[in-house]
């Protein structure tokens, strides 16, 4: 198993409350459940399942999880079992999303369907979801068992949803939004409602948790985009202009359509097009529509998006007493806008 991933930015955070202090010892122990949840004795299953689970990250939604509850006075052991169901829900998605997208690199190396194809990718995916149900059965608590396989319902709607916006260059801002709420956001908020399940929190401060979570999950997608035109291969730790050549039409290429000239327009549109028809744009042309949603401003409004619902989830936080959790969850929701990776 890999090693923790390295810390959010220290810039965004308080001095002192270095958000990996506060959950290191709560992510040894999830990290040794994912470990002991994967075993099997099909060696394709276990190699794939620590391939991808071992390939880093930032283990947000684990430590969501952690925080969330330790913020609401939680003294159990159960979060550290809800945070590891969280990652193996993460990476069946992630597992599932290469396939669909053919996606040959994640987090700067080769996807696992890829490697073993996507057949494999598939299966051990469902592998990842069959078992976090089991793992959902040891908890035993129904309302945990409500809120994540709700979740696990809503994001699978969500990439169904995606997949019928893809070549659609006439997605609204509204239908994206919806889009990434369900595919992204839900997990965000299961994370971070469950914590307060767990500490029997009255129901107006698990739904602020939730609300918390599904804000800053939309707010960590945005950012996702505006990077997908942003940032390098190698900070991005996959292809910069994926999304684009698999014609995803995200929220900067949105705006940027609202601004653009009539002709700029049609090629955005014409490039959607055929990233639909034919599967795959050339680089050359990648990099033209790239520039022109760069020069649209499409990248900053959607930045001020991201930034907008970080603030309320960040309103949300104010259901929670004074802590260095608290404070944990508000330096994430600052770090999500303005990291670059």
């Amino acid at each position: 198993m890999s090693q923790l991933e390295a810390p959010l930015n220290p810039e965004t955070l308080r001095p002192g409350n270095l958000i990996d202090d506060l959950v290191s010892e709560g992510m040894v122990e999830v990290n040794e459940k994912i470990q002991t949840a994967l075993k099997s004795d099909v060696v394709l299953i276990d190699q794939m399942g620590h391939y991808i689970i071992g390939a880093g990250g930032k283990r947000l939604r684990p430590k969501l999880v952690l925080l969330s509850a330790l913020a609401q006075g939680y003294q159990g052991n159960y979060h550290t079992n809800i945070a590891a169901i969280i990652e193996f829900i993460h990476t069946a998605t992630l597992l599932h999303d290469d396939v669909v997208d053919s996606s040959a690199l994640r987090r700067g190396r080769e996807t696992a369907n890829n490697v073993w194809g996507n057949e494999a990718a598939v299966l051990v995916g469902d592998f990842l979801y069959s078992r976090s149900f089991e793992m959902m059965v040891e908890v035993g608590q129904m309302r945990v068992m409500e809120i994540l396989s709700a979740a696990t319902n809503t994001i699978a709607a969500g990439e169904v949803m995606q997949l019928m916006n893809i070549g659609e260059a006439e997605v609204t801002e509204q239908r994206y939004m919806e889009v990434v709420a369900a595919k992204t956001g839900k997990l965000f908020e299961a994370a971070t409602q469950l914590g307060a399940v767990l500490a029997n929190a009255d129901a107006a401060q698990e739904q602020a948790m939730a609300e918390y979570g599904a804000r800053l999950g939309v707010a960590f997608q945005l950012i996702d985009d505006v990077l997908d035109y942003t940032a390098d291969s190698d900070e991005l730790g996959k292809n910069a202009g994926d999304d684009l050549a698999e014609g995803k039409p995200t929220l900067p290429l949105i705006y940027a359509l609202q601004t653009v000239s009539t002709e700029a327009a049609d090629e955005i549109r014409m490039a959607l097009l055929a990233a639909q028809e034919v599967g795959q744009l050339s680089d050359e042309r990648v990099q033209s529509v790239v520039k022109l949603v760069c020069q649209s401003g499409g990248v900053e409004s959607t930045i001020e998006q991201a930034q907008k619902q970080v603030n309320l989830a960040k309103e949300a936080l104010s259901c929670l007493p004074a802590s260095e959790y608290k404070d944990a969850l508000m330096s994430i929701a600052d770090a999500s806008v303005q990291r670059r990776s």
